[in-house]
């Protein structure tokens, strides 16, 4: 009986609460209710974490070079056109990098914006596959918590993102994380080419700085809303999962930084998002 009136009265507070969605994203794939993501998430993290492995076990790595090559290279292409899409719709057409509020209308270009946002949205179950292919390849030493983690979290809390947000200073994150992956993956797609492509792969070196200062912009833009007097931003709650995102992998970056180059504990090796990946 308990449990029944729990049950009730979670599902009116769930009723009361997406009333305040998007009317825009009625009808659009998996935005109904967060329950579709949810399954796909704890669908690929028992994959990853238990199914995959155990299925692997007794069987040799597949070789996946040339479908991890179109597959690297697809993500540098979909991510140049998430950048693009996302400067279109507003970073560079109009908004001040300070305190960018959601635009609700159903203007052409506040509707770019929302497409742009389920799409980058959306993207994020493609990444998927960069766990999935270190199962299927026996590198199960790369799917750490941090790794599962990051890739777990971020569609999830994107459906929030796009159901009531889709635009607005909330945003700068996925615009650089888009412009970062064009690099990364444009790295690891060179790497999944073959040992003769890797001579083209001098600036390597380079990889960590980008990523650090990735999250360093991110943290930086997105706490000014605490110094910034009367904005009125509708989801202050976004700004703040934003800014303990950003700061969390900014400290655990500074720490992998400060390991590899400062005590040279270990030489420094290519991260993405501040996890490991190994092609």
């Amino acid at each position: 009986m308990a449990f029944s009136n729990l049950t009730s009265k979670a599902v009116l507070l769930y009723d009361e609460w997406i009333k305040d969605a998007d009317p825009r994203l009625e009808g659009w794939p998996l935005m109904s209710s967060p329950f579709p993501t949810t399954f796909i998430i704890g669908t690929y993290i028992y994959f990853v974490t238990s199914l995959g492995p155990k299925l692997m076990e007794n069987k040799k790595p597949f070789e996946l070079r040339q479908i991890m090559a179109f597959y690297n290279f697809s993500v540098v292409i979909l991510s140049l056109y998430m950048t693009y899409e996302f400067l279109m719709s507003g970073w560079a057409t109009g908004y001040s990098f300070r305190c960018d509020i959601v635009d609700y209308s159903r203007s052409p270009t506040a509707l770019r914006m929302v497409r742009t946002c389920w799409l980058y949205y959306f993207s994020k179950f493609i990444e998927l596959l960069d766990t999935i292919f270190f199962v299927l390849r026996k590198k199960n030493n790369q799917v750490t918590f941090l790794h599962v983690f990051h890739h777990s979290i971020m569609p999830w809390t994107w459906w929030f993102g796009v159901k009531f947000a889709a635009g607005g200073l909330g945003t700068f994150h996925a615009l650089l994380n888009c412009i970062v992956h064009v690099v990364m993956y444009t790295y690891y797609g060179i790497c999944s080419l073959g040992p003769a492509y890797h001579k083209y792969l001098w600036w390597k070196k380079y990889m960590t700085t980008i990523q650090l200062v990735q999250f360093i912009m991110i943290t930086v833009h997105i706490g000014q809303i605490y110094i910034m007097d009367d904005c009125p931003y509708q989801y202050p709650i976004f700004m703040f999962i934003i800014w303990l995102y950003g700061s969390m992998f900014l400290v655990l970056f500074l720490h992998f930084w400060y390991h590899a180059y400062t005590k040279g504990q270990r030489l420094p090796k290519t991260t993405r998002n501040g996890i490991s990946k190994d092609q």
